[in-house]
């Protein structure tokens, strides 16, 4: 065989590579095709909606168990804070406070410290945001109150703090009052009867009763003004349409919220968060918590959200004593609740 001349052998070259880019892009379509076949075939797998939240321990209230695709892809992004000329404003305004204080009476200072940063420390998702908050924003007037609040936690001892609870957690007679309590809103129509009074605002609200005294308001219901042993204050919230709260915390730990979800949500996109526990209502219509961890509503659905939220003596050995003090503190704050909820509309 005679050897190739050089212009053969370039031309021979040419067609073994040509060869080659044939047969590699015939493999790209090959895995193109399996790739697409692979994503026919997930996409025709039912799956549970992810919902809002990103984390599903077993056993929490208000979680799904998640594969950890899903945990990748819906998990948060943390919460950071904008460094900007408002920061360093609000922050050179509260240590033009803090640090007076601190030189002048350094024991006071320390203590209110500690007890902040155990206060603080209770939340779930503990990170610089939480602890900013905390002590330089929303959470201020509940830094005020840390010490009073530990001695909440102490006086409830042995029934430890447990931050989120469900009804079964709570003694028979908390049980029982709460339950008899949601029966009466629903036998008494009070979604229909607040509907009719709504205005156009964000989130509306409206008191029967708020620590312990009873509320005149545009709609009367004899059931809500009995006295409750353990019930101390009953309230609904409404959320209007794609609406929500910003995170905060609340002031007092001598009672727990319950909030029981009045309408029936059809979405997953209507749940409140508190801390790392997320709670779905159209999965759950009933939520307990300890109202001074920072937490945060959401209605990101086309429909209002009616949720009654209703202030629960803390469980004790001596119950009768926590709700002593909760109906003193009541006679104080009768006229605070406008304060306490200065971002809302009140129903009318």
């Amino acid at each position: 065989m005679r050897p190739l001349a050089p212009d053969d052998a370039a031309h021979a070259e040419a067609l073994a590579q040509a060869s080659a880019t044939v047969a590699s892009t015939a493999a790209i379509r090959a895995r193109i095709g399996c790739m697409q076949v692979e994503c026919d075939i997930s996409a025709s797998i039912p799956r549970a909606s992810p919902g809002p939240s990103w984390l599903a321990p077993r056993g929490q209230v208000g979680y799904r168990r998640r594969s950890l695709p899903d945990l990748l892809i819906d998990m948060p992004k943390p919460q950071h804070l904008t460094v900007n000329a408002k920061l360093f404003k609000t922050i050179a305004i509260r240590l033009a406070v803090y640090v007076p204080i601190a030189w002048l009476f350094p024991s006071f200072a320390l203590f209110y410290l500690v007890c902040g940063l155990y206060d603080v420390a209770r939340n779930s998702q503990l990170d610089g945001y939480t602890v900013y908050q905390y002590f330089f924003g929303r959470g201020l007037f509940t830094w005020m109150l840390s010490p009073f609040n530990i001695i909440m936690d102490i006086v409830s001892l042995p029934y430890w703090n447990k931050g989120v609870y469900r009804l079964e957690d709570l003694p028979p007679a908390h049980q029982a009052e709460v339950r008899d309590l949601i029966e009466a809103m629903k036998q008494q129509g009070l979604v229909e009867k607040i509907q009719s009074r709504l205005s156009d605002g964000a989130r509306e609200m409206i008191f029967f009763k708020w620590y312990g005294q009873n509320i005149d308001g545009p709609i009367d219901i004899p059931e809500f003004r009995q006295h409750y042993p353990l019930i101390r204050t009953i309230g609904v919230s409404v959320f209007n349409r794609k609406k929500s709260t910003n995170r905060h915390f609340g002031p007092l730990r001598m009672t727990l919220r319950v909030l029981y979800n009045l309408n029936d949500v059809q979405s997953d996109q209507a749940w409140i968060e508190v801390g790392r526990h997320a709670n779905v209502w159209r999965d759950e219509k009933m939520f307990i918590f300890d109202d001074t961890l920072m937490h945060q509503s959401f209605n990101e659905t086309e429909a209002p959200r009616y949720c009654a939220f209703i202030d629960v003596v803390r469980p004790g050995l001596v119950p009768t004593l926590m709700g002593r003090l909760v109906d003193a503190l009541g006679g104080v704050l009768i006229r605070a609740n406008h304060i306490f909820y200065k971002n809302w509309s009140f129903i009318k």
